[in-house]
C-alpha cells in the first residue's frame, strides 16, 4: 500500500456540513436527540450514503447500525470504526458525527483507490451514546458489551414517558440481530477531543492509550439551621462551613495525583438557601478521575478518610455514597500502536492524550482490541453549540484512521 494513499477531506467537510443540517439551531449547532425524528432522518442520511458507497447495512435489536464494505475473506472478523450521530440539546457539528463520517470517507477512498482489503471494513454508529434524552449513557455500545442488558434499555423513558423501545420502533431502527453478536476484529473511535490539550501543545494527533476511570459520589453535610446575627461563631453547626472544607480537600486530592488526577465538584443543594440563616444541610456531587485503577482506589480512600476525620472533628453528619463507577479503560496495544504508526508515517505532530470522557470505544474495548484518534477542538470547547475544529485537522485525523484500519484489515496485494 502506498504511504501516498490519502482521503478526500473536502468531501469529508461537505458530508460533515451536510449531516449538520438535519437539527441546526439558530446559533451554529445541533439539536438531534437520539430516537427522535431528527435522529431517523441523520440515521437515514449516514445509511443511504453508505449504500451508495456499496455497503450492506445491519441494524441490531437497540438500533446500533453496522455498515459493511466486504473482504477477500468476509469469513474474518470486519475491522470496524464509528462512533454517534445522536447530539446534545446544544450539541455540535463534530462530536460523535465526525467518527462516523470519517469511517464512511476512509470507504468512499478506498472505493475511488479500488483498494482491497484482506478481512471486511465496517463502519458502526451506536444507539444514543449522549443520554441527554434517555438514561444511560453510551446506551447502544453497553448493551452491546453486555454492561447492562436489552429488557433494561427498552424500558427507560424520556421525560414524557415514551420508552426506548417503542421509539426504536417508531422511527424504523428497531433491528432483528441479537446485540453483542456482530463480530468484531478491531474498533477504531476517531473524534474531536473535547478538551485543551492539543490546541493548547500545538499538536495535530492526539494517540490515546487509555480513558480515564471515574468516581461519582453523593455527599450531604448535616448541621443545624440557625440565625445569622445572635449565633456567635464558635456556637455554630454551619453545614456550610464544613461542605467547602470537604470540597477544597476534593481538588486537592487529585492535585496530588498529577498529570491526570481531577477532582470536581458540579452540583450544590443549600438548604434553606436563605441569605440569613446559617445552612442546616449541603448536598453536593463529588467526581474523581485518574488513568488507573490504583491512582483512582488511593484518591477514594483518601477522600473517605478526610470525610471521617472532617465527621470526627466537628461532630455534625457526614454521609458519602458512591453513585456512579466507570473503571479506567486502557486500550489495547496492538490498536493504539497502529495508530502511532500511521501518524509517524503520515508526518504530523503527535502527543498522547488521555481521554476524561467518556466514548463507545470503552464498551467496544470489552469485546474487541481497540483504539481512538484525537484531533483538537477550538478553544478545547464541546456539547456546546459553538463546537468548531479546522478542516485540516478532521482531515488528518481521518488519513490517521485510513492507514491504522489498513494496518489492520491489511491491503490485498
Amino acid at each position: 500500500m502506498s504511504d501516498t494513499l490519502r482521503i478526500n477531506g473536502q468531501r469529508l467537510w461537505d458530508s460533515l456540513m451536510e449531516l449538520a443540517r438535519i437539527g441546526a439551531t439558530d446559533k451554529g449547532g445541533v439539536k438531534r436527540l437520539a430516537l427522535t425524528d431528527l435522529d431517523r432522518q441523520g440515521r437515514d442520511l449516514v445509511v443511504q450514503w453508505g449504500r451508495e458507497a456499496g455497503m450492506s447495512v445491519t441494524i441490531d435489536k437497540i438500533g446500533n447500525v453496522f455498515m459493511r464494505r466486504p473482504g477477500r475473506n468476509n469469513g474474518l472478523a470486519p475491522i470496524v470504526t464509528g462512533s454517534h450521530v445522536d447530539t446534545q440539546p446544544t450539541g455540535g457539528k463534530f462530536d460523535g458525527n465526525y467518527g462516523v463520517l470519517a469511517g464512511l470517507e476512509v470507504v468512499r477512498t478506498l472505493n475511488d483507490q479500488d483498494i482491497v482489503t484482506e478481512a471486511p471494513i465496517e463502519v458502526a454508529f451506536w444507539t444514543n451514546e449522549e443520554g441527554s434524552r434517555f438514561v444511560p449513557v453510551m446506551m447502544g455500545s453497553g448493551v452491546f458489551c453486555g454492561a447492562f442488558s436489552l429488557d433494561a434499555a427498552y424500558a427507560a423513558t424520556d421525560v414524557e414517558g415514551k420508552s426506548v423501545r417503542e421509539e426504536l420502533e417508531r422511527i424504523g431502527y428497531l433491528g432483528e440481530e441479537e446485540p453483542g453478536q456482530h463480530p468484531i476484529g478491531a474498533y477504531f473511535e476517531t473524534h474531536i477531543e473535547q478538551g485543551p490539550v492539543l490546541e493548547d501543545a500545538d499538536k495535530v494527533i492526539g494517540v490515546v492509550p487509555a480513558v480515564m476511570g471515574l468516581s461519582w459520589y453523593d455527599c450531604t453535610v448535616s448541621g443545624m439551621e440557625a440565625h445569622a446575627g445572635p449565633t456567635p461563631m464558635g456556637l455554630r453547626r454551619d453545614a456550610l462551613q464544613v461542605a467547602t472544607v470537604i470540597m477544597q480537600e476534593v481538588v486537592a486530592i487529585a492535585n496530588r495525583y498529577p498529570p491526570y488526577g481531577r477532582g470536581t465538584v458540579g452540583m450544590v443543594q443549600v438548604f434553606p438557601n436563605s441569605r440569613n440563616v446559617i445552612p442546616g444541610q449541603v448536598k453536593f456531587s463529588i467526581d474523581l478521575r485518574n488513568v488507573s485503577d490504583d491512582l483512582l482506589n488511593t484518591m477514594h480512600e483518601e477522600m473517605l478518610a478526610f470525610v471521617a476525620q472532617t465527621r470526627a472533628g466537628t461532630g455534625l453528619g457526614i454521609e458519602v455514597e458512591r453513585v456512579s463507577y466507570f473503571p479506567p479503560c486502557p486500550f489495547h496495544p496492538d490498536c493504539v500502536n497502529a495508530v502511532r504508526a500511521a501518524t509517524d508515517k503520515l508526518g504530523y505532530s503527535v502527543m498522547d492524550v488521555v481521554s476524561g470522557a467518556g466514548h463507545d470505544a470503552i464498551y467496544a474495548a470489552r469485546v474487541a482490541p481497540a483504539g481512538m484518534i484525537f484531533v483538537p477542538c477550538k478553544d478545547g470547547i464541546s456539547h456546546n453549540e459553538i463546537e468548531d475544529a479546522k478542516p485540516e485537522h478532521l482531515e488528518a485525523g481521518c488519513n490517521v484512521l485510513l492507514h491504522a484500519m489498513l494496518e489492520r484489515a491489511q491491503v490485498v496485494k
